[in-house]
């Protein structure tokens, strides 16, 4: 199935560069794995190059790289918990301004770890909430 049929509503919420990148190795990936978690999850990997998420979106970041621990290492063996699309290599200065974007409260007190764990919640929340919306158009 072609990358563009299968958007997750987060990156369909984003630029247009960023759901060229998800469908592009998407596609790439189901060619090689086969449809399934395992094709979505490399496209994923791929966004969180040069993507990260706020709030219900992908937004470009201001340089490539991995994101996360998890991006940065390599392969099954080597599992370790993702940031869940948050840049936690990010300088906390920009952490922080991603944290008052999503309106976190406390954030000026928090560790760059504590921001990493609270932007992540905000997305899952706004994620959420942008689902919730669209499932309510999709009734009427």
């Amino acid at each position: 199935m072609p990358g563009r049929e299968v958007l997750p509503s987060t990156v369909r919420r984003s630029p247009d560069k960023a759901q060229r990148t998800w469908a592009k190795t998407h596609d790439s990936a189901v060619e090689t794995y086969g449809e399934g978690e395992r094709s979505h999850r490399t496209a994923f990997a791929a966004l969180k190059h040069s993507f990260e998420k706020v709030g219900d979106h992908w937004e470009q970041k201001g340089r490539k790289g991995p994101s996360d621990r998890q991006a940065a290492g390599g392969g099954p063996a080597r599992r370790a918990p993702t940031a869940g699309g948050v840049d936690a290599n990010a300088p906390k200065d920009h952490l922080l301004e991603v944290a008052r974007k999503l309106d976190v409260r406390g954030r000026s007190r928090m560790t760059k770890a504590e921001l990493v764990g609270a932007i992540e919640k905000a997305n899952n929340r706004s994620t959420a909430e942008a689902r919730g919306r669209e499932k309510g158009r999709n009734r009427r």
